[in-house]
């Protein structure tokens, strides 16, 4: 074979020199909040079947679910309910053809997250 010679190139990007986008950022979210979303079903799922089941074990699921654990778990529920909402919409936008040049893209990511915190605090209030 001919002797090649190596060319010394640069590697790509690495963690310390990339700047991740708000657009990833908000896909990563909308990711995160969906599987999230899902955990947040099986612990609603798990206090039915337990008012099903017994009295005993009602009252074990009933005092997780309503301690500040439970309130946490469900506030940040509701977080990410109203995001996840607000990201399909976006998407749905997206789908149309509409807001995918970077300005119009990155506003969009910014009503999304400022958004869902505004929803967020109002469900927190009235409920």
């Amino acid at each position: 074979m001919a002797d090649v010679k190596r060319v010394e190139r640069p590697l790509s990007p690495h963690i310390q020199i990339y700047r991740p986008q708000l657009t990833s950022i908000t896909s990563i979210l909308t990711r995160i909040t969906g599987n999230a979303l899902v955990v947040t079903a099986f612990l609603v799922v798990w206090w039915l079947l337990a008012a099903a089941t017994g009295e005993e074990y009602y009252a074990t699921a009933n005092a997780v679910l309503t301690s500040w654990f439970g309130d946490l778990v469900f506030s940040l529920s509701a977080l990410g309910m109203w995001y996840h909402y607000l990201a399909g919409l976006r998407h749905l936008y997206f789908d149309a053809g509409k807001g995918l040049d970077i300005p119009t893209a990155e506003k969009l990511g910014w009503a999304c997250l400022i958004g869902s915190v505004v929803l967020t605090v109002i469900t927190i209030i009235l409920v």
